[in-house]
């Protein structure tokens, strides 16, 4: 059940008491005073039933606990014992000093609600509605957006063909297994399949010369015909099983990501299994994270894992939008879904959007011009071995005519199916040309590629080549900063398995990114983190005073004395004195010694309120 934090603050909360100390100015001051703002329970809803059940931790302080785990890069464990004994997190989620606010499994059991519900960017939407709030979007019509990527590396095992295809068979072992009812070691032992289950790698095991290529071959076969055996198994139990059953879509899971492993990395000519040469599209690379994928920001740098896709105002240098892309996907696949994706959660439109030469393909510029969204991004220099480049011809295609450096104009162009054309110069007029030695090689007249946006990129190189290029560069940067700011948070590495929960990873950091960003220009605009607290030591004796009293049941109607010394400080009242020492109340008091009558009148009490 959706267990609910009140609007009172309270006294002895950390934040109340020790604000000032750990910093108003601080990340976990920011924090604090944005408590009931930034996270509300009732956003968090959907994750819980709302009708029976004992009340749950409530869910805005989880969601905090999240970005202070994020902010500071500590595991679970970390973030429960930070929780319970470090003065900053708790000010920061507005607990008690000596109280412990959650276990490990429940922080550990929201995140996964989160992400079963669909609900991964939840905290990273809060962190812009917190903008709006700053007025960060406000009496803005446009927005000029960054975008880019970067690697992520992926958290599963990546290995050669030979551990790659064990692995694959054990993943059927022991989903057909755990379908017997038995141990995978027992099961896969009785079949045949011990070696798959060993503690030692199926590599390591093998007692053959691995500079023979035909051991190479003959191991490689056996490994084969084992995962051949296996699939044999996996069709013979899914027919006794009820199509769509969750039993039938494991073996179907399982047996299909080994069969593509074996599609991708083998080839079976007559004389048997050998590797396949050259690197299969879309390559499987681990069979722990299957959507892992082999990828490259340059050619010399390749990675295994994903790509963090990032849109920022290059204004507010707040991130408004992330993806992760597989890591062989063109980093232009989703950018105008980003762009989109900004404006639905800014309400602001978007007026440039700033790129590398990465997205300045002819495709991705016309899906942007079919919108009406202009498209700033570098053309890719074109090169033609030494000779004279496309980019050194004139064309012109509401005349179809092309120019050649020599002043030689052709309108023979040739239409291509796909669009374009392609513009060809006649022999004659290239043969005696003093500039053939520089134009092209061969007998042949020399011929011109006109692209299908051949319009839209002469317009590209156009602002390219002007000095207004200048300022988009600049602005540019803007994303690679954010970049380098979330690598600092931890997503060059993955730390969960698959590409949802690698997309929440990415949320988090790019929330907290944010954060820390509306905190420092809060500072610097003077709007005091947290609002002003009586956390003086006058002050907050007296309230630790008045929690004592009030937890008295009955005090005595004679006034206290003045003196704040022993008992007196609790609010006691003073023990009889046998010496009949006189008690000093008031300047006016009368004193006289205590009754110890048997047949005294009991003194009168009252309720203190």
């Amino acid at each position: 059940m959706l267990g609910e934090r009140g609007p009172q603050r309270g006294l002895f909360e950390a934040d109340h008491l020790y604000g000032d100390f750990v910093g108003r100015e601080s990340f976990y001051g920011f924090l604090a005073y944005q408590r009931g703002l930034l996270f509300r329970d009732q956003d968090f809803a959907k994750l819980y039933c709302l009708t029976n059940g004992r009340a749950s931790v409530p869910p805005s302080l989880l969601a905090t606990a999240l970005v202070l785990q994020t902010f500071e890069g500590v595991s679970d464990e970390e973030a429960k014992q930070r929780a319970d004994y470090d003065l900053r997190w708790k000010v920061a989620l507005g607990v008690a000093v000596d109280e412990r606010p959650f276990a490990k499994s429940t922080l550990q059991e929201f995140r996964a609600q989160l992400i079963l519900h669909e609900e991964e960017g939840a905290i990273f939407w809060q962190s812009l509605e917190q903008a709006k709030r700053q007025e960060y979007f406000r009496g803005k019509r446009k927005l000029r957006l960054a975008l880019d990527t970067t690697a992520i590396l992926g958290r599963g095992a990546v290995k050669d063909t030979y551990n790659l295809l064990a692995d694959g068979v054990l993943r059927v072992l022991q989903v057909l297994a755990a379908q017997a009812g038995e141990r995978v070691e027992s099961w896969a032992s009785e079949r045949g399949f011990g070696r798959y289950v060993a503690k030692q790698s199926l590599k390591g095991q093998a007692a053959i010369n691995w500079d023979d290529p035909k051991e190479r071959r003959r191991f490689l076969g056996e490994i084969v015909a084992d995962a051949d055996r296996v699939l044999e198994l996996v069709r013979q139990a899914r027919r006794g099983l009820e199509p769509e059953s969750a039993e039938d879509q494991a073996l179907a899971e399982a047996g299909g990501l080994l069969s593509r492993l074996l599609s991708q990395d083998i080839e079976r000519p007559e004389d048997g299994p050998d590797l396949r040469q050259g690197v299969a599209r879309d390559r499987v690379v681990s069979v722990h994270d299957p959507e892992m994928r082999h990828g490259r920001k340059s050619k010399a740098r390749r990675f295994d894992g994903h790509k963090a896709q990032v849109a920022v105002d290059t204004e507010s240098q707040l991130i408004t939008a992330v993806a992760v892309l597989p890591g062989n996907a063109a980093d232009h696949e989703q950018a105008l879904a980003m762009v989109e994706a900004t404006e639905a959660v800014t309400g602001v439109m978007v007026e440039e959007t700033i790129t590398d030469c990465a997205y300045g393909d002819g495709a991705t510029r016309q899906r942007f011009a079919d919108t009406g969204r202009p498209l700033i991004a570098k053309v890719p220099a074109l090169t033609n071995q030494g000779c004279f480049a496309k980019t050194a011809f004139t064309l012109d295609l509401q005349e179809r005519s092309c120019t050649c450096p020599a002043s030689q104009v052709s309108h023979d162009m040739r239409p291509r199916g796909h669009g374009g054309g392609v513009f060809r110069f006649a022999v004659a007029v290239c043969a005696p040309c003093p500039l053939r030695p520089q134009c092209l090689r061969g007998r042949g007249g020399r011929t011109i590629q006109g692209h299908p946006q051949e319009g839209l990129l002469q317009e590209a190189r156009r602002l390219q080549a002007s000095t207004a290029f200048t300022e988009y560069r600049r602005l540019r940067q803007v994303v690679e900063h954010r970049l380098a700011r979330l690598v600092q948070l931890g997503i060059r590495q993955a730390r969960y398995i698959g590409s949802t929960k690698t997309l929440f990873q990415l949320y988090l950091a790019a929330a907290v990114a944010n954060l820390t960003l509306l905190a420092g220009m809060a500072i610097l605009k003077d709007t005091g983190p947290l609002p002003s607290h009586p956390t003086s030591t006058l002050l907050t004796l007296l309230a630790m005073l008045a929690f004592v009293m009030t937890a008295t049941s009955v005090v005595e109607t004679r006034p206290l004395p003045l003196s704040l010394t022993g008992s007196s400080l609790l609010g006691q009242a003073p023990r009889p004195s046998h010496r009949g020492h006189r008690l000093a109340s008031r300047p006016d008091a009368t004193h006289r010694r205590p009754s110890f009558r048997a047949n005294a009148k009991p003194k009168r009490h009252v309720l203190l309120d």
